[in-house]
């Protein structure tokens, strides 16, 4: 399989208009991945599925992530004069980032045997514009786990088929895999509390 960088400019050149961004990975798995932006999305996936060389024809994994409002630090090298001498120093500035919420595909090629490739989609925020389009035309696959993360993260994923909730019971209005979840307090309903649970349910048991 070729390089991501290569892939990339593939992606590039063959949709008009795409923008993909690569996104660094520290962790040991250093896997990298494509964020691609949400107007090119479906473009994107049909030319990584049909492409000859690729033929990415599975998505063996779909899940979101949660990213909350922080500061992020940025190091920078500058050039300043110092003692008369001009001297290039490193200095770190901070800016707030607004909180949104991905949704990582995972893409291998069944055909071909290789992968995987990791495509990623972003929302706008994490409030009123939590929406990406959904890849289920594509890969028909991701639509159960698409609607675990529109049921879990909230994310609404536009074009989906069948969007509802998949774990959670209807009329249910929170987000349980959000980072800022709170647990509602409603253990007088557990039916067999134990562990943790016991001591949550405790309180409600009568004397």
């Amino acid at each position: 399989m070729e390089t991501l960088e290569q892939t990339r400019s593939q992606v590039e050149a063959a949709v008009s208009g795409a923008s993909l961004e690569i996104v660094p990975n520290e962790s040991p798995a250093n896997q990298r991945s494509l964020l691609v932006d949400n107007a090119h999305a479906l473009a994107v996936a049909r030319f990584l599925r049909d492409d000859p060389a690729l033929r990415l024809d599975y998505a063996s994994n779909v899940t979101g992530i949660d990213w909350l409002d922080a500061v992020v630090q940025e190091k920078r090298k500058v050039k300043q004069v110092i003692e008369g001498v001009e001297r290039e120093i490193e200095e770190t500035i901070e800016h707030k980032r607004a909180g949104y919420l991905e949704v990582v595909y995972h893409l291998y090629s069944m055909e071909l045997k290789h992968g995987p490739l990791i495509l990623r989609l972003r929302t706008a925020n994490r409030s009123d514009d939590a929406r990406v389009p959904s890849l289920t035309p594509v890969w028909r696959g991701a639509e159960f786990q698409e609607r675990e993360a529109y049921d879990l993260y909230g994310i609404t994923f536009e074009g989906h088929p069948d969007l509802r909730r998949i774990l959670m019971w209807d009329g249910y209005r929170d987000f349980p895999m959000r980072k800022d979840y709170v647990e509602p307090d409603d253990y007088e309903y557990e039916p067999t509390p134990h562990d943790d649970v016991l001591e949550k349910a405790r309180p409600h048991y009568p004397g």
